[in-house]
């Protein structure tokens, strides 16, 4: 045994030591190729981004390919070289996949380069990027599955296999799709909310009772930011079959309110003038609408709402604590005698 050891490490010490020497030199050629590109190069171009996002992968692509060059090159009947050329091909399929991978999502990136939010065009920009992410992760999903398709038919075994595979697909399949159903409906639900966009990337949404932003949207779930900083994680098929509120789906603008109830002696327009004052002072008040009426009576007071624009739903929510709390001041110290009170009567028998 340690004379067959011997001869196979003899047989392999020259081809094994080319081989080695020639995936060193790729590999510091791809490296001094890199910085040198990264070097002249902008940081934000869009070679550059899928590059960077992809530098790993393509190092060691290049690496294995210079491999598996060799390893041809070599003598056909080394010991362990069926083996090695198989192993070899396997790695290069993976990483050919991770690379793919990593350019697909590099997509993303260049999209949102080449589309940046700008003033007065941020709808379009958030449609883009909304719909780029979501078709971004199909197709990772897809090369994933390719690649480990690939990998898997390089084994001999799996290739005789195929045979009584396909006999069985159309019960596997079954099987395979009702098991998965949930995963399925998220992906058609994704596909479905890229193509309709009813929700974009940081548009408003008032869901099951929260206030929230959309932060990250993936292949099967969205990520919601809630106001007090919670993470709300809904299914994507979830937006498909029950309502929900976009603030922002056209505009960011939004009407805002304030209900106050006081006595029916209150005069309306003092608090019309007060309420006018308030916004003029205001900086958060977008100076688009503003709005005093008289809603609802009950049989002790009245109900006076004061309605008023923003520009987005966070200067809304301060625009409208703002206003409230001015309103109630101004009641308090010039018509106290006002604020909603309890009148009964007193009858002797």
């Amino acid at each position: 045994m340690l004379e067959s050891f011997e001869a196979g490490f003899k047989a392999w010490l020259w081809p094994g030591f080319t081989a080695i020497l020639a995936v060193a030199a790729t590999y510091v050629v791809y490296r001094l190729a890199l910085a040198v590109f990264r070097h002249f190069s902008g940081s934000r171009t869009v070679i550059r981004l899928f590059l960077d996002a992809a530098a790993r992968a393509l190092g060691v692509v290049f690496c294995l390919l210079t491999l598996a060059g060799s390893l041809a090159a070599a003598p056909p009947d080394l010991p362990l070289m069926a083996a090695i050329q198989q192993i070899t091909t396997l790695l290069l399929i993976l990483a050919i996949t991770w690379a793919a991978v990593r350019l697909t999502s590099a997509i993303g990136e260049v999209i949102v380069a080449l589309n940046p939010v700008l003033e007065g065009h941020w709808k379009r920009a958030r449609k883009v990027e909304t719909q780029t992410r979501f078709l971004v992760r199909a197709l990772n999903i897809l090369i994933v599955i390719i690649g480990l398709g690939a990998a898997l038919m390089t084994f001999e075994s799996v290739q005789h296999m195929g045979a009584s595979l396909l006999a069985s697909a159309g019960v596997g399949g079954l099987i395979l799709g009702f098991a998965a159903r949930p995963v399925l409906s998220n992906l058609l639900a994704g596909m479905q909310i890229a193509l309709t966009q009813p929700f974009r990337i940081d548009d408003v949404l008032y869901v099951q009772g929260e206030w929230c932003w959309v932060e990250e949207v993936t292949a099967t779930y969205v990520v919601l930011r809630v106001w007090d900083l919670r993470r709300l994680v809904v299914p994507l098929q979830w937006f498909i079959e029950n309502p929900f509120q976009n603030w922002s789906r056209n505009t960011a603008e939004l009407l805002g309110t304030v209900f106050i109830w006081v006595d029916y002696t209150m005069p309306v327009e003092p608090l019309r003038q007060e309420f006018t004052r308030l916004l003029n002072e205001s900086g958060l008040w977008d100076g688009e609408f503003s709005s005093v009426q008289v809603t609802d009576s009950s049989d002790q007071a009245i109900q006076v709402r004061f309605l008023m624009s923003a520009a987005n739903s966070s200067k809304n929510w301060d625009l409208r604590c703002a206003i409230r709390e001015g309103m109630v001041t101004f009641i308090q110290e010039h018509y106290p005698a006002q604020l909603p009170r309890l009148r009964a009567r007193v009858v002797e028998n």
